[in-house]
Formats: structure tokens, C-alpha cells, sequence
């Protein structure tokens, strides 16, 4: 007699998660009202945060570098492929593109912001003040960036009771980048992180955003960022040129004296001596035209001189094309008040959806575990 195992039937996989789903779903429409509830809280919130974020307006503008390559165009393309720029690391430069996110941020190039003058708008009135002075007074901030900032500043405060008074310095009237004051460190800060410069490594395309409360300043330091950065790499590229052409002035300025010089010695000369045939009279005519014809020529050797250091001061300053100029923005960039409406909804019920499927049951055998142990 042949032995038969029976085998149990089991239930499918898919119905046990079937169960477990429709479980948790009894469970969440059970408590919906205070699901509902958490929703709402969290909707109140959500608008008042982001009714308090200040609105912000952000220009983006692009442009493009002339760069002088030394690598060979089949090299190039190959190394494009493979996202290398060669012309950028095969360039004479110590500063090229890769490295201007890095000026734009740096203390010296933030500086010189501070006295750019921008117009703005406050509370429907025209306004006109330097760039330090808007970051400082002009712009406005979340009402618990203040409650945040209160204990520091009563803290410091208190600190400030047993130290040395020093002589507090306000505004940039004197201003060394190297050692800035609280205050001046505080509006560097709010520069670099409201100017974004990046650039991308194929193409070498430069893209700036700057970002401010008032799309006229956003605009107006969009503007003067762009120029600088024109300035700083121009003065860098030609420094050694523009040093020749100095130098070269100061050689033409002398030979054009000497020359100018000797022109009159000659000419006077040969007034005062008109009808005398004198051998001495025309042997120091002679001397004096001569040395009249080497000071012309070398008046004429500084002129070629100095033209070719002006021409390689012109050849080697920087051409940036500017692909996508700085416009007044007419909306804002953020805050987005439904954005941030929606993730408070969002987080507030799937924190209630896991309060009453776990969060509740786990505090409650918490508790209890807590009563045996006692």
C-alpha cells in the first residue's frame, strides 16, 4: 500500500499582501478624520511659512570666453568626447574659465560690490544706495531667522560685557579684504550666496544667476559682475603687455626729447652760420646733423616699438561674447507658495498615515513594556 503525503494548500503570497493592504487601509480610513486634521495643520503652516520667506527674484545670463588653444584639433575632438576641454588646459593662462566661479566668490572680487549702486523699490518708493548698504538695510528675512538669531545675539552680548570695548566700525569707508569686519564679513556672505557663476567644461560656456529681492538689483549686479569679471581677466592676460608699453613710452618720451633737442641745436646752428666757408663751421655742421639722424632713428626705432606693444596689449584682450545679457525678470524665482503648501501636506499625512499604522501601536507597547519591568 503506497504511503500519500498530503500536502496543506497554502494561500498564494499575493493574498497574504492582499490582506495586509486592506488592513492598513481599514485602519487609515478609520482615522481619517485625524488624518485630515494633521493635513490641515500642517496647510495653515505651509502657507504662513511661505508667506514669510521674502519673494526673490533671480537673472540668469550667459556668455562665452575667447580662449587660445595650443592642442591639435583631432586631439581636441577626441578629448571632447571624453568631456575634456584641452583648450583650456593647454592655454599659457594661470586663469582660465574653470577657475572664475572661484574669483567671483573670492574676498577681493566681493569688495568691489559694495559700493555698485542699485535702484530699488521700497514700499512704492524709489530708492538709490550702494549695494552694501541694500544688503544691509534694505532686505528682509524670515520672522524665525530673528527668534533663531536672538540667543546668539544675547549671548554674545553678555560676552561682550567683560571684554575690551574696541571702536566698532560700520559701513566700507575703510575696508581691508584681508581683515573685514563682523558686519562686512556678514554682507560678503550674502554676496556669494546670492551670485552663482558656473561653467561648463565642453563648451566653456559661462552661466551666472544672481539673486536679490528687487529685480532691478538682481539685473544691476547681473551687469556690474559681468563687467568685472571682463575687468579682472583683461587686466590679468595684458598685465605683462601693458607693463612693455609703459616701458616703451618712457623710451619714446626721451628719444622724442633728445631728438626734438638735437633738431633745434642743428637748426640754430646752421642760422647763425649762413655764408661761412669755414672748414671748422662745416665739420661741427656735419657732427650735429649726424647726431641729429641717430636720434631720429632711434626716436623712430622707440615709435615701432611701442606701436607693436600697443598692438599686442590689443590682440591679447580677451573677447567674452555675451550669449544670453541680464534682463529684469517679471516673476519671481522663489518662493513657490504651492510648493511648499503641497510638501507640508504631503509630509503631514504620511506622518499621520505611519502615526496610526505603527507610530501609535509601538508608543502603546512601549508603555506597557514599561509597566511590567516596574
Amino acid at each position: 500500500m503506497e504511503e500519500k503525503n498530503y500536502v496543506e494548500p497554502q494561500l498564494a503570497e499575493e493574498e497574504y499582501d492582499e490582506i495586509d493592504i486592506m488592513e492598513l487601509l481599514r485602519k487609515l480610513l478609520k482615522e481619517w478624520k485625524m488624518i485630515l486634521k494633521w493635513c490641515g495643520i500642517a496647510a495653515v503652516a505651509g502657507l504662513v511659512i511661505g508667506f514669510s520667506i521674502p519673494k526673490e527674484y533671480t537673472v540668469s545670463s550667459k556668455l562665452a570666453p575667447e580662449t587660445v588653444a595650443k592642442s591639435s584639433s583631432s586631439l581636441g575632438s577626441l578629448a571632447s568626447l571624453a568631456g575634456i576641454n584641452l583648450a583650456t588646459m593647454s592655454t599659457s593662462d594661470a586663469v582660465y574659465p574653470d577657475l572664475y566661479p572661484d574669483i567671483v566668490t573670492s574676498t577681493p572680487f566681493v569688495v568691489e560690490l559694495f559700493p555698485v549702486q542699485v535702484e530699488f523699490m521700497d514700499r512704492k518708493e524709489k530708492k538709490t544706495v550702494d549695494y552694501y548698504t541694500y544688503l544691509k538695510d534694505y532686505t528682509r528675512s524670515p520672522w524665525w531667522s530673528a527668534a533663531f538669531r536672538a540667543p546668539m545675539r544675547a549671548l554674545g552680548w553678555f560676552i561682550g560685557l567683560f571684554r575690551e570695548k574696541k571702536e566698532k566700525v560700520e559701513g566700507y569707508a575703510s575696508i581691508d579684504p584681508s581683515a573685514l569686519t563682523e558686519e562686512q564679513d556678514w554682507v560678503a556672505k550674502a554676496i556669494r550666496s546670492s551670485v552663482s557663476l558656473g561653467v561648463d567644461k565642453k563648451t566653456s560656456v559661462i552661466s551666472l544667476s544672481v539673486t536679490a529681492q528687487d529685480p532691478n538689483v538682481a539685473a544691476r549686479i547681473s551687469e556690474e559682475v559681468i563687467e568685472r569679471l571682463k575687468t579682472y581677466v583683461t587686466n590679468y592676460r595684458t598685465q605683462k603687455s601693458r607693463q612693455d608699453v609703459a616701458f616703451y613710452q618712457q623710451l619714446y618720451d626721451k628719444a622724442q626729447a633728445d631728438y626734438y633737442a638735437a633738431q633745434s641745436r642743428y637748426a640754430r646752428y646752421v642760422d647763425s652760420n649762413q655764408g661761412v666757408v669755414l672748414q671748422r663751421v662745416r665739420t661741427e655742421q656735419e657732427r650735429l646733423q649726424n647726431e641729429m639722424n641717430l636720434c631720429y632713428q632711434l626716436y623712430n626705432s622707440c615709435a615701432q616699438q611701442l606701436q607693436a606693444a600697443q598692438a599686442k596689449v590689443q590682440h591679447e584682450t580677451p573677447v567674452f561674447t555675451v550669449i544670453n545679457p541680464p534682463q529684469v525678470p517679471l516673476k519671481r524665482s522663489k518662493p513657490s507658495k504651492v510648493t511648499i503648501l503641497f510638501a507640508c501636506v504631503f509630509l503631514a499625512g504620511v506622518a499621520a498615515s505611519v502615526w496610526v499604522l505603527w507610530g501609535r501601536d509601538l508608543v502603546a507597547n512601549l508603555k506597557k513594556k514599561e509597566e511590567e519591568d516596574q
